[in-house]
Parts: C-alpha cells; sequence; structure tokens
C-alpha cells in the first residue's frame, strides 16, 4: 500500500507540472487568443508567430534534454522549469509589446520542455527504478486537464476580466500548481540497479528504425499543432458556429485527459506501434470532420477524436523511448521531441502567412490531415523495420 501512495504521489507530482508549463504557461493561449485579437490588436500573423516562438522554445529545450545525462541535473533544471513557467505567464499580462510577447512564449516553450520531458523522464526512471509498470498514462492525463481547465477558466472570465486580468489569474494559478509539481517528485537516484536489485540497461533501437520513427512524429506533430493552436479561432469563423471555439477546446481537454489509460491499455493488447497507427487514423478524421462537413455535432465529434488521441500518441512514444533508454529516458525523448518540436515551428508560421493571405485559418486543417496521412504510412513502414531488426537481433553481429 504505500508503495502505491507513493506511486500515486510521484504521478501528482507529473501531474501538476503538466497541468502549469502546459496548461497554464502553453494552452491558455489558444483560448485567449481570439480574446487578445479582439482587445489587444494582435494580428493573424503574429498570432501564428506567437505560436511558433513557443514550439522554438520547446525545441530548445528538447535539443538541452537530448544532451544531458546527469539525472541531478535534470531535476534540477526541472525544477527552475517550473519558476520560468510562472514568469512565462506573468509577463504576458504585464505588456502588450509584441517582442516582449514573443519572449515570454520563448521561454514558455523551455518550461514545457521541462516538464514533459525532465519531469516525464525524472518519473518514469523512478517507476523503472521501483519496480512499477513504465507507464505514463496517469502523469500524461494533465495533458487533456490542462487544456480543459483553461477552456473553462477563460469561458468563466470572459464576462467579467478583459485579456490582461485573465493572464494575471492564470499566473495565480501557477502559483498554486508549483507546489505540488516541486514538492511530490522525489530527488533522483544515480545508482544502476533498481530496488529489487536488478540491473538497468539501455536497448537502443536502430539507426534506421530510430530516423523513420523520428520522420513519423513529425508529422504527429504538426498535425497536433495546427489543431491545438487555431482550433478556437476556426470553429469561430465556422458558419453558424461563432463563438462555439471554447466550447471545442473543452471537448478536446475532456476528451484528452482519460485518454491516455485507454492507449495504455490499447498498446497492451495490439502492440505500440499499431496503437499508434489507429490512433493517427482516428485523428485525421478528427481534423478534417468540423470544416469536411461543418455544424456543432460534427465539430464536437471532430474535437473529442482530437483531444483523444494526439495525447495518447505522445504518451505512447515518450513511453516507447523510456523502455528504449530506462536510465537516461530523456536522452531519446528529446530526439523525439526535437521531430515533434521542428514541426511545431513550422505548422503555425506556414498557417499563419496562409490566413493572412486567405482571411482564415481553415486550410490549415485540411494541411495537418494530408501530413497526417503521411505519417501513418511511415508508421507502417515502421512495422517492417521493427521485424527486421527482430530477426537480425537473433543472429548477433548482423544488426547494424
Amino acid at each position: 500500500m504505500t508503495s502505491q501512495i507513493e506511486r500515486l504521489k510521484v504521478l501528482s507530482a507529473g501531474i501538476f507540472s503538466l497541468l502549469l508549463v502546459l496548461g497554464v504557461a502553453r494552452f491558455a493561449y489558444t483560448p485567449l487568443l481570439p480574446i487578445m485579437q479582439q482587445q489587444a490588436g494582435l494580428g493573424l500573423a503574429e498570432a501564428g508567430w506567437l505560436a511558433a516562438l513557443n514550439y522554438a522554445g520547446y525545441l530548445s529545450g528538447a535539443l538541452i534534454a537530448s544532451l544531458i545525462s546527469d539525472l541531478v541535473l535534470k531535476d534540477r533544471l526541472y525544477r527552475i522549469g517550473m519558476v520560468v513557467a510562472i514568469l512565462s505567464t506573468l509577463m504576458m499580462g504585464l505588456t502588450t509589446d509584441p517582442w516582449l510577447w514573443m519572449l515570454s512564449r520563448f521561454i514558455a516553450g523551455l518550461s514545457s520542455a521541462a516538464g514533459m520531458l525532465l519531469g516525464t523522464g525524472l518519473i518514469l526512471n523512478w517507476l523503472i527504478r521501483h519496480n512499477h509498470r513504465p507507464e505514463l498514462g496517469i502523469h500524461f492525463s494533465g495533458i487533456g486537464l490542462g487544456i480543459a481547465g483553461c477552456s473553462v477558466a477563460v469561458w468563466m472570465m470572459g464576462d467579467v476580466l478583459d485579456w490582461r486580468q485573465q493572464w494575471f489569474v492564470f499566473t495565480a494559478i501557477g502559483c498554486l500548481l508549483i507546489v505540488p509539481a516541486l514538492a511530490w517528485l522525489p530527488a533522483p537516484d544515480n545508482s544502476a540497479v533498481t530496488k529489487s536489485g536488478a540491473a538497468m540497461h539501455d536497448n537502443p533501437p536502430s539507426p534506421l528504425f530510430l530516423g523513420i520513427f523520428m520522420a513519423s512524429y513529425f508529422c504527429a506533430g504538426f498535425g497536433y499543432v495546427i489543431g491545438a493552436t487555431f482550433i478556437v479561432a476556426i470553429v469561430d469563423q465556422l458558419p453558424g458556429l461563432a463563438g462555439k471555439g471554447a466550447l471545442a477546446f473543452l471537448a478536446i481537454g475532456l476528451a484528452g485527459a482519460p485518454s491516455c489509460f485507454n492507449w495504455d491499455l490499447i498498446a497492451r493488447y495490439i502492440g505500440d506501434l499499431n496503437a499508434l497507427i489507429l490512433a493517427a487514423a482516428l485523428q485525421i478524421v478528427g481534423i478534417i470532420l468540423p470544416v469536411a462537413i461543418g455544424g456543432l455535432w460534427a465539430t464536437m465529434f471532430g474535437a473529442l477524436l482530437f483531444g483523444g488521441t494526439f495525447i495518447g500518441m505522445v504518451s505512447l512514444v515518450l513511453t516507447m523511448a523510456g523502455r528504449y533508454y530506462p536510465t537516461r529516458p530523456a536522452k531519446m525523448m528529446g530526439k523525439m521531441t526535437i521531430s515533434y518540436g521542428v514541426a511545431q515551428i513550422i505548422g503555425p508560421a506556414a498557417v499563419g502567412w496562409l490566413a493572412t493571405r486567405l482571411g482564415n485559418y481553415s486550410i490549415g486543417l485540411y494541411l495537418a490531415a494530408g501530413v497526417m496521412v503521411v505519417g501513418v504510412v511511415l508508421l507502417a513502414i515502421l512495422k517492417q523495420v521493427e521485424r527486421r531488426d527482430a530477426g537480425l537481433a537473433i543472429k548477433p553481429g548482423l544488426q547494424t
């Protein structure tokens, strides 16, 4: 019982860290985007660039995470990242200077990497060392809860507070979230064995597998970022759906919170790669429904599909990465996230550029769905590579 209580406490630290670095520092920007456009004069292209800079910060953080092996240093940077998340949120409400907004979004991206990669790696390392199942579904529920929480908060504050005051409220919420995020995560253990005395060994994938895996994750990142960044603005511009964007974003969060549990279970029965292919296919349908069919019900169903898959895909990929490198989980997590992060820089900037010329963001969903189709094809190829690598592993000395 004590062991399970400790496990839930550590996983809860992860949930609160994701609520802070993603729910507050990152995703609050999405439902506040239309409000900032109306009240603060934020333009279409500028909105895209702010999102792109957020992911540039995230990518920079991923690069740092991929280069660090020292668990103590990772723990220290994780804790610094929690503080930076609060400061970046506060900056958004203190100024109307676009350059300071850009700086805020960049350092918010750095803090997101601290929570998503360093924090996730530390938690997965703790689970493996303490002989718990290396699954992160509970931990990653913080992403969906963060999205849903931001949507509800903005909806409740919309008629009472202006855009600046809402950023201050999110800052106050962040000050509450940081307490368990820091206090409930134990100091890292650098020993080479688990608590039961079993040795911990890394089992890295082949270079070909890793290359294709990173390319497929790039496609997933592109599909994710368009929906996550612009869904509120896109839905608000669709015929008959003005003001319903926040509702769609809430649906994404509500579907995302339990989705990681579901995909952990699905992966146990059909395998990680098959689960990723299924999730990606469903996400394509979710992305395209609002613009292909239109109407409130299709939009809400699409939002539920999107929310119920993209967090699950992140959870599956990062969990797989951690299993390949149990002694230093953030190593491959960082490499995978660099691929994911590059897509998240290109995506918002490209859609912002297209929206400036076409007058709306809808084309972005078609583009995202097309890139996701490529990702599904790559995952199918990856299954063949996995079989090849498994066959070579049986014959020592033949694997390259």
